[in-house]
């Protein structure tokens, strides 16, 4: 007889951060955010922020930390918190610890694939961002027209 195995809860660490009750009305309001959480890494680093219906900050997760010059993050990675916290949408950004907001068809790329996985599962991304540590300069994708 083989024994079959029922998941009955999945945990997450959860580290309080000033962020709840924030909400996003704009690109500046998530990378101002998203700063707060990537700095100056030396390597690639993406982070989730999860939303309510009303884009209250509700979570904000590392989903993925790459290499120096690349972050090749999967949309089971990013959507994973989403999930778990009952996100309505997303926010995903990265950094170029190049100092360069500029996108590489690589962010573009992934970017896309995040934006159609979301679209299957029903939760929606809003933007993809890429930051500067310690500067006002980002790069929002959906004012790059890379999300439609």
């Amino acid at each position: 007889m083989e024994t079959i195995q029922e998941i009955i809860r999945i945990k997450q660490v959860i580290t309080d951060v000033e962020v709840h009750n924030r909400i996003i009305r704009s690109p500046e309001d998530a990378a101002e955010i998203a700063r707060d959480f990537i700095g100056d890494d030396d390597r690639e680093v993406l982070f989730v922020m999860c939303l309510n219906t009303k884009n209250h900050v509700i979570a904000v997760h590392r989903a993925h930390v790459g290499a120096l010059n690349a972050s090749i993050a999967h949309p089971r990675e990013i959507y994973k918190c989403a999930i778990l916290n009952n996100a309505a949408s997303i926010i995903i950004s990265h950094q170029h610890p190049s100092q360069d907001p500029f996108q590489s068809q690589e962010d573009i790329n992934v970017t896309k694939r995040v934006y159609e996985a979301g679209k299957i599962i029903g939760i929606e991304l809003l933007d993809s961002l890429i930051v500067v540590g310690g500067s006002d300069k980002f790069t929002s994708m959906k004012e790059k027209g890379y999300l439609n």
